[in-house]
């Protein structure tokens, strides 16, 4: 028979056993940390995820295609298996997506007073990607350049009536070719040739529609230089297709290029268009005038199909009762670029994408089992994504931000990890120091466990076309860890037996360290932009 403790004794003991936890607690949380790391995050866990990613039967994981898929559907697997929980009750996100190419009615015509000349498209004139899809009618107007510059002050549209009319623009800027040229940057192109900013500012000044011609003080060749479409072409393979957000360009006028055969019906020949260029160079001041008697018919149809691709995502609720709703994302990329369609029998023809981002993919996943082999929870919540689309164009990061699972005021930070397998094996680049002081100064700290020699970034802008980019620009403090470019980017020799997978796990354990020590610190991150910027 137990005897029964005094009340007193029980007390004593309870307190004694609560405070060895406490101890304990604190000891795991600050001192063996990086050891469980260690333990969990080896160079054998590397080899085999990335191996398995990267293995031929993926066929490089393009988007979409059934290795991409199978590749998610790895990765969901393993956020199940380490008990990280699903949005909504799905680990996948839908990316928001289309492709698009040129519909069954697109047409251009020019009336001058009862005659009407009728363009042939892909001869005459090509709709733009950016283009609306949309008809648009009214008189023809030349707006020089198209360009409104205050900063400058040049104004193509000023004291013109464009309302309700279609313009006719130059490509590019005043003085393009002009390394003596001021005003605008020369040689060094301005914000201002680009099309997105003709568009925006025809857009805004009341124009339904634009005509894009090519100047010949600039370009020997008039033809149309619209978008590459590939039903125009036999030779442009349906890949090349453009693809923006669904519905996305329906907001927009239509857009198309035109060629000599437009310029001479509206101006009468190419040389009567260069004497008005070069008026407009001589003086940089505009030259812009409306076609007396011209109207034109435009239309810009396209056919869309989504996309097929999605994002995986889990996440793990953090333990502190306030600041369980914040989060930290750990994040990169799972596609790479498919494999050749057409090669010789027996060669390597599949883009395995084994740095690329089979890597950072791995370190994703490895950072996962950490959090989820922790005694304790995080303070903080940690949403682990793998990013469909990147190699098309940030889409999955783009659908992220754009459809958030979890509110982007309360996410305090974005690690990305994109090729963190290769190169030196003691170095590693962090693009975004200069921009994420006070997350870099994080990475430092916990960078005297894993021991790299630390290339920062010293860039005003943002570096690096990957998934943090579309973090930063929404306004989250993010950062990119990097090993740095090498020949077999994007090459079929981007393989597994090339990787180092010994330099992975550092990486990805400096990228759990960072993670937890974020998670687990009520601070807040501030985002440095250039000059013009803004600060946040």
């Amino acid at each position: 028979m137990k005897q029964k403790m005094p009340a007193k004794s029980f007390t004593l003991q309870f307190a004694l056993c609560f405070l060895l936890f406490a101890f304990s607690f604190s000891g795991f949380s600050q001192q063996n940390v990086a050891s469980h790391a260690r333990a969990v995050i080896t160079p054998a866990l590397m080899r085999q995820t990335i191996g398995y990613l990267a293995s031929d039967s993926m066929k490089g994981r393009s988007i979409p295609s059934e290795g991409l898929d199978r590749a998610g559907d790895f990765i969901a697997r393993q956020f199940r298996s380490f008990g990280m929980q699903p949005f909504n009750g799905n680990y996948f996100q839908n990316l928001e997506y289309c492709t698009y190419d040129l519909g069954p009615n697109n047409f251009l015509s020019v009336v001058k007073e009862i005659e009407t000349k009728n363009f042939k498209i892909g001869d005459d004139f090509v709709p733009y990607d950016i283009s609306g899809n949309r008809p648009a009618e009214g008189g023809l107007v030349f707006a020089g350049y198209g360009i409104t510059a205050p900063e400058f002050g040049y104004d193509d549209y000023q004291d013109l009536d464009i309302a309700g009319k279609i313009a006719v623009i130059l490509r590019m800027e005043p003085g393009q070719a002009d390394s003596a040229q001021k005003l605008f940057g020369g040689l060094e192109y301005t914000r201002h040739c680009w099309l997105t900013e003709k568009l925006k500012n025809a857009q805004e000044h009341g124009a339904v529609g634009i005509l894009v011609v090519s100047g010949p003080l600039q370009y020997t060749s008039l033809g149309p230089r619209g978008f590459p479409w590939p039903s125009l072409s036999e030779n442009v393979p349906k890949e090349v297709s453009p693809i923006d957000y669904c519905g996305k360009p329906e907001g927009f006028i239509p857009m198309v290029s035109a060629g000599e055969s437009v310029i001479n019906e509206l101006f009468g020949s190419a040389d009567s268009l260069r004497r008005i260029q070069e008026r407009i160079e001589k003086n940089m001041k505009p030259g812009s005038f409306p076609f007396p008697g011209r109207t034109a018919a435009l239309n810009v149809s396209f056919t869309s199909k989504p996309v097929d691709g999605h994002n995986v995502i889990a996440w793990l609720e953090g333990s502190d009762p306030v600041l369980k709703n914040e989060a930290i994302i750990i994040g990169g990329h799972y596609d790479h670029i498919g494999y050749q369609k057409e090669h010789v029998p027996g060669s390597d023809y599949i883009y395995n994408g084994a740095d690329d981002n089979a890597s950072g993919t791995s370190g994703v996943l490895a950072a996962a089992k950490t959090f989820a082999t922790m005694i304790v929870a995080p303070k903080r919540s940690v949403i682990f994504i793998a990013f469909a689309g990147e190699e098309k164009g940030l889409l999955g990061s783009a659908t992220y931000i754009r459809k958030p699972l979890w509110p982007l005021g309360k996410t305090v930070a974005m690690l990305d990890l994109d090729m963190i397998s290769r190169n030196n094996p003691d170095s590693l680049e962090i693009i975004g120091a200069k921009q994420n002081p006070g997350l870099v100064k994080v990475v430092r700290k916990q960078n005297r466990e894993t021991g790299f020699i630390l290339a920062e970034s010293k860039s005003k802008h943002m570096d690096g076309g990957s998934d943090h980019a579309s973090f930063f620009n929404a306004g989250i403090p993010a950062i990119f860890f990097f090993t740095g470019l090498h020949a077999d980017y994007h090459q079929v020799t981007d393989s597994p037996e090339r990787i180092n997978p010994e330099k992975a796990a550092r990486v990805a354990r400096l990228a759990f360290l960072t993670a937890w020590t974020i998670a687990n610190e009520n601070r807040h991150y501030k985002i440095i932009r250039p000059a013009g910027g803004g600060d946040e």
